[in-house]
């Protein structure tokens, strides 16, 4: 009897590797090894951020799309595929359970001369910081970093500061740039080899708070 065409279906798919088949985070589970899906680069953070006494979990998962992927010849890989920033809470059995997912906070690779490395911190206040380390190897003599803090509030999570530095690699010039949306505070400091570092106060307009979901490199 020949086979139908759903059943030849069926068993292509179930030949297909775990990769292939799991592109989505899972909703729930014990862990970010749990959740991720094999194959995609990873990394996480665990600690309280809605003050409920429970480690809650955040991971930066990148999928593995290979036609968004190239190889140089000495067998480096660029992965241009969008980074996921996804935050979950922790519950009293010990598992983790979605509170959202975030397709486009996290800066995709656009082109080989620009790397964009993320990292996670979550602070003994329960804030959570998102840091972007930028490097070129053309097209610009800085190097700068972002360091984004969130707060969860009213049901979200609300950017209250954000901190940029650049560091011109042929001068050594430093600027860092401090703002603090709770006290509508900027501070900005200039530092240069040999000199005295200058720094400068302003006021920043009063504004409602941002909430998590724009594009940290905007």
């Amino acid at each position: 009897m020949k086979k139908s065409i759903f059943s030849i279906i069926v068993a292509a798919v179930a030949l297909l590797p775990l990769q292939v088949l799991a592109q989505e985070l899972k909703t729930s589970g014990t862990g970010a090894a749990d959740i991720v899906p094999a194959g995609w680069e990873s990394f996480f953070k665990t600690g309280d951020l809605n003050g409920d006494g429970i480690a809650d979990l955040v991971l930066v998962a990148t999928p593995c799309d290979k036609e968004k992927m190239t190889t140089r010849e000495d067998g480096y890989v660029y992965n241009y595929n969008q980074p996921i920033l996804a935050i979950y809470w922790g519950e009293k059995n010990g598992n983790f359970r979605l509170f959202k997912q975030y397709d486009n906070v996290i800066p995709a690779r656009e082109d080989e001369f620009t790397s964009i490395t993320p990292s996670l911190d979550i602070t003994k206040k329960g804030t959570l910081k998102i840091d972007l380390e930028y490097f070129y190897t053309a097209g610009s003599w800085t190097q700068p970093t972002t360091s984004h803090v969130f707060s969860y509030r009213n049901g979200d999570f609300y950017l209250i500061g954000k901190d940029v530095t650049e560091l011109e690699r042929t001068t050594g010039k430093t600027v860092e740039t401090s703002e603090n949306y709770l006290t509508h505070k900027r501070i900005v400091t200039t530092e240069r080899p040999k000199r005295k570092p200058v720094v400068k106060h302003t006021r920043l307009k009063k504004a409602n708070l941002k909430p998590l979901g724009f594009n940290l490199d905007e």
